[in-house]
């Protein structure tokens, strides 16, 4: 439970210039009409044009798009199957998932959620960061979640290079202490960031290193947000959901999406889970606040993407999504034989579809342009992840077979 969140006193602005409470509203506690989820259909309740059975990608999908003034079934159906896909035997209910467009978009919600008045801590590297950069033939950034929304919620303090943000708890995650940050080294934030499978690194946390994070956040009051996108990559026996480990309902939200199971990049699907047991320091549930927050500047998934989710988590589709799984992580062991071929130390690829390359001494930036002007193949430089990427590229395995292994024979040509 964060010292730091408490909203006793309720939102600012939400008040007099919203008129007064609806009839219906009068005898509910003022916390619980600050909780209340939106119901009713297209224009008020009434029944859509668009009310008819849909046929999606898997024969045994078929979804009733609106049910009037009741929620959208398509949604409550899609809720249930990621609980019951996701978090069977976890504790974690239909009503504490809200289906999103995804993962990034939920993340910048939480944040307006936090607000600009909290300190927050990242993995370094992770996905995190917004990085400047200019080279004799190229001009931009590397514009990423975490830390970016920080930003533009005003919870940071200027950027300095080679440190980073200030006021954002950098959590240095290295070769050397296994890619898990020392915690006795950490100091306490509100909010805790972390990606398991990790992006860029591709490590995972180990069953030990979470319960040791979870008792953390618990000691601090600090609220975890665990970024769980590439859950579907785990190899090893280590945990694919924050909530695997007790207590973890009491400090964790989890944030997750189909962009990497299924290729929903341009569609937009994801989903983020808000215990019950997730409470402000003044025993509000923290759910609650979320689900005000994702009425008022959310409309929701569009349906056709989450009847595709639904075709996703069908038996077929789960099976599909294995296989695309299996092609890109064969993708990530040829990137990974080819470079330790060549000399390198190279970590991840067991669990997330990239390959952290070391190249000891060297700017990743250097390195970046070099592969880039020498070999036309596009990786991307450590230290747009954090500090601590600083010597390193990630090379991704998503891409066609073709391509990655053309790539490959092109690095292999640059450092013979």
């Amino acid at each position: 439970r964060s010292h730091a969140l408490s909203t006793v006193d309720g939102y600012s602005g939400y008040g007099a210039e919203q008129g007064e409470k609806c009839v219906h509203d009068q005898h509910v506690p003022e916390r619980e009409r600050r909780g209340v989820r939106w119901g009713g259909g297209v224009g008020g309740g009434q029944v859509s044009v668009l009310h008819r059975w849909f046929l999606f990608p898997f024969s045994s999908v078929k979804i009733d798009i609106f049910d009037g003034e009741s929620k959208m079934l398509i949604c409550q159906t899609l809720r249930a199957t990621i609980a019951s896909t996701f978090y069977g035997d976890l504790g974690i209910e239909e009503d504490d998932i809200f289906v999103s467009d995804g993962a990034k978009s939920d993340i910048s919600r939480l944040q307006v959620l936090f607000g600009s008045g909290v300190s927050m801590a990242v993995q370094d590297p992770s996905y995190p960061v917004v990085v400047q950069f200019e080279m004799s033939s190229i001009k931009g950034k590397v514009d990423l979640a975490y830390v970016d929304s920080s930003v533009i919620m005003g919870q940071t303090a200027l950027y300095q290079k080679d440190v980073g943000y200030g006021n954002i708890e950098y959590m240095k995650c290295t070769p050397e202490n296994g890619f898990f940050p020392d915690l006795s080294t950490v100091y306490r934030t509100d909010v805790i960031f972390f990606c398991s499978p990790n992006n860029p690194t591709g490590s995972a946390a180990t069953r030990d290193q979470l319960t040791r994070l979870v008792q953390f956040a618990k000691d601090n009051g600090s609220i975890i947000v665990y970024d769980s996108a590439y859950a579907m990559y785990m190899s090893d026996n280590n945990p694919r959901s924050i909530f695997e480990i007790p207590g973890a309902k009491e400090v964790a939200i989890e944030t997750s999406s189909f962009s990497k199971y299924a290729g929903f990049t341009g569609v937009r699907l994801g989903w983020t889970v808000i215990p019950k047991e997730l409470l402000f320091s003044d025993g509000f549930p923290v759910a609650k606040d979320f689900n005000r927050i994702v009425c008022t500047c959310f409309n929701g998934a569009s349906n056709i993407a989450q009847a595709g989710g639904l075709a996703c988590l069908s038996p077929e589709g789960l099976e599909a999504m294995q296989e695309v799984i299996g092609f890109y992580k064969e993708n990530t062991n040829i990137i990974v034989e080819t470079f330790n071929s060549l000399g390198f130390n190279v970590y991840g690829g067991t669990n997330a579809p990239y390959v952290w390359v070391h190249f000891p001494g060297q700017s990743s930036w250097d390195v970046f342009g070099e592969i880039l002007e020498k070999t036309h193949v596009v990786t991307t430089p450590g230290s747009g992840f954090g500090p601590g990427g600083e010597g390193f590229i990630r090379v991704s395995a998503f891409g066609h077979r073709a391509n990655v292994l053309e790539a490959c024979r092109r690095f292999k040509e640059l450092y013979k």
